[in-house]
């Protein structure tokens, strides 16, 4: 009952009438009951926390309090307390950021996206496993307490702040329009819009409806031009190069293109020492794009859904703005913090924002700790959004599993994300050392690894593309005669299976272990100058491509060989799969048709007619394909001079 003293002071009520309430709604089926006992009067205290949240974080109070809130959850009752009293002991000696750390215990990642589902305002259940990643980087994943009350100081100064930017000249911002971020005032970096030959430095301003740019004037800004970022509409934002005479040198900008827009839209954030300031521009709107593209896919109408969501995202970009703040000499990835620009590039990051969606329509946005209630509490008014009343006042509805429930779905597909995205890192890891390579290099390994087929692919090009008529004839009537007499599928059948079987043995006999790396030779009869300008000729854009072709050649040896196991293991079922289908169903019309529109489509008389578009398959198809194939290792290659004695005989 101690645990519990804290939360009866503050509600101004007894334990007793607190457990009392409690065990009215509580069942042994729903849990452990000492951690949802916290957790109800956790809510209880918290509700009437948010109404006044603002005052209580500039005094610490609400720091305090939810930090030993997030302290009890972790450590609900006294069983735990001799593990608890270990794990602080292993705290102590791992503590390497003494600016970030005192004598207190901190805390662990569940209990801080614990408190998120609770108040939005530290961090949100979408993404808080990746935002408690950055201040936890450097103190063995543990929070503590001045960093956690440092961090809501932050986020505080950081909203006060943007409530001062003066809005953009000559446009009415909408009711319930936040002004997220500013540059290019007196105070702060210059930002400066290209177009064509001449530039105009002038004031940036990004809401979560819009872009603004004011172009700096004699005395004042001209009225501002608006880039809507929330039009259904075709548009795009990325990074792109500038300089004099149109040259490219400064990477240190970027482009908006709209369908509404005759000529894209340049603006440059000069930076010394790097392109930071660019990237976080480029983050942040696009994350104001992603946010209007999924309340449009998931099709929230509701004012007060639509709402809650501009909410988050807007603290999402808030508790990112504090981060950098607090963080200045290693700024953290934008993506951490931000909920859209997390999951449009982690894979199966869709499945994720599908919960969210369906998350977001079950939350109550009325009540007093919803993302919306709390920016409104902190002097963000909002007229058009109307506050939703809890009927019954605002304590009826509060259930033993606290405020956010049925998330189960939720963090079972950010677990889900979290694993596949380690597991891809590390397959990128093996990609990036690849990458590093110059277009000699490049191109020698590409050669070395097409050697199988460079009288074949030449002889094959020649046939279909009709240079040798009589050839061509030829393997088309044999082609069409095979496939008619039902032969195919067996061959197909026979050669699949020698596949599956050669894969089979290749890991059997571990060929992936004892061949770890392809060995490239790069001796030549050139001398060194004659080698440096023949790979100069190499252009960055062929350099991509030989490298891109590196990568997908051996990402299949590295299925091949047995090298990923996993990846292995689907392409074996998946052949396995087709050679059954082939073995049962004739496919000898599908197969003829295929043969004559290959050669029909590279003939004279293919090339006179027009070309339809070819359907891709939908889009969540191919995401899942280019997923798959990203998260697939590569084998190592090896660059060397001479060949290896081991490799002279073989």
């Amino acid at each position: 009952m101690e645990d519990l003293h804290p939360w009866h002071r503050k509600l101004d009520t007894s334990v007793d009438a607190l457990v009392e309430e409690f065990e009215e709604l509580w069942k042994p089926g729903m849990g452990e009951y000492s951690r949802k006992l916290v957790e109800f009067c956790c809510l209880k205290a918290l509700i009437s926390m948010c109404c006044n949240i603002e005052e209580l974080i500039n005094n610490g109070s609400f720091s305090r309090f939810t930090f030993d809130m997030m302290r009890a959850w972790e450590r609900p009752s006294y069983e735990d307390e001799e593990s608890y009293t270990e794990s602080v002991a292993k705290e102590k000696e791992e503590k390497r950021a003494p600016v970030e750390v005192d004598d207190e215990p901190g805390v662990g990642e569940d209990a801080f996206v614990w408190l998120g589902t609770q108040v939005p305002l530290v961090c949100d259940v979408a993404n808080g496993r990746f935002t408690f990643e950055t201040p936890t980087a450097s103190t063995g994943n543990r929070l503590y307490f001045p960093a956690y009350d440092k961090y809501l100081k932050e986020i505080d100064k950081c909203m006060k702040n943007l409530q001062k930017q003066a809005k953009p000249k000559g446009v009415e911002l909408a009711d319930d329009e936040f002004i997220l971020h500013v540059e290019g005032t007196a105070s702060t970096q210059r930002v400066i819009r290209h177009i064509r030959g001449t530039s105009w430095p002038g004031r940036l301003t990004l809401t979560n409806y819009a872009l603004y740019f004011e172009a700096a004037g004699v005395l004042s800004y001209e009225d501002a031009i608006k880039l809507d970022l929330s039009k259904n509409i075709e548009q795009s934002v990325k990074p792109a190069a500038t300089g004099p005479w149109g040259a490219p040198l400064f990477d240190k900008a970027i482009v908006y293109e709209s369908a509404e827009l005759q000529d894209p839209v340049v603006l440059e954030f000069p930076d010394v020492a790097s392109s930071m300031r660019r990237d976080h521009w480029l983050a942040l709107i696009k994350e104001i794009m992603l946010l209007h593209q999924f309340l449009s896919k998931y099709n929230v109408k509701s004012p007060t859904q639509a709402w809650e969501m501009h909410a988050r995202t807007i603290f999402g970009i808030i508790r990112l703005h504090a981060a950098r703040e607090m963080m200045r000499i290693c700024p953290p990835d934008p993506k951490s913090f931000l909920i859209f620009a997390l999951y449009n590039e982690l894979p199966k990051g869709d499945y994720v924002l599908e919960e969210f969606a369906e998350s977001l329509k079950k939350a109550d946005s009325g009540q007093p700790c919803s993302a919306s209630s709390i920016l409104r509490c902190m002097n963000v008014s909002q007229p058009v959004v109307l506050k939703t009343e809890v009927e019954g006042g605002i304590e009826e509805g509060i259930s033993v599993s606290g405020q956010v429930e049925n998330l189960s779905s939720l963090e079972s597909a950010i677990k889900q994300v979290r694993e596949e995205a380690k597991e891809t890192e590390v397959a990128k890891a093996t990609v990036e050392g690849l990458k590093e390579e110059g277009i000699s290099d490049s191109i020698l390994v590409l050669m070395e690894l097409l050697k199988p087929l460079k009288t074949v692919v030449p002889w094959f090009q020649e046939i279909l593309t009709w240079q040798r008529p009589a050839t061509t004839i030829v393997v088309i009537a044999t082609s069409l005669v095979v496939i008619c007499k039902e032969w195919v599928g067996k061959a197909l059948v026979v050669f699949l299976l020698w596949a599956v079987a050669k894969m089979i043995w290749a890991r059997k006999e571990g060929i992936g272990n004892k061949r770890n790396k392809i060995v490239v030779c790069t001796a030549s009869d050139q001398s060194a100058m004659e080698t440096i300008i023949s790979a100069q000729h190499g252009l960055k854009t062929a350099r991509d491509m030989v490298q891109l072709a590196n990568i997908s050649i051996l990402k299949i040896w590295s299925i091949l060989l047995g090298k990923s196991p996993k990846h292995t293991n689907t392409v074996i079922l998946a052949l396995t799969g087709l050679t059954i289908v082939l073995a049962v169903v004739p496919i000898k019309y599908v197969l003829m048709a295929i043969v004559l529109c290959c050669f029909t489509m590279n003939s004279k008389l293919g090339r006179r007619m027009p070309n339809d578009k070819v359907r891709m398959p939908n889009d969540k198809g191919n995401r899942r394909l280019k997923e798959w194939w990203d998260s697939i290792p590569v084998i190592p290659v090896e660059v060397v001079d001479k060949v290896p004695k081991t490799e002279r005989h073989t």
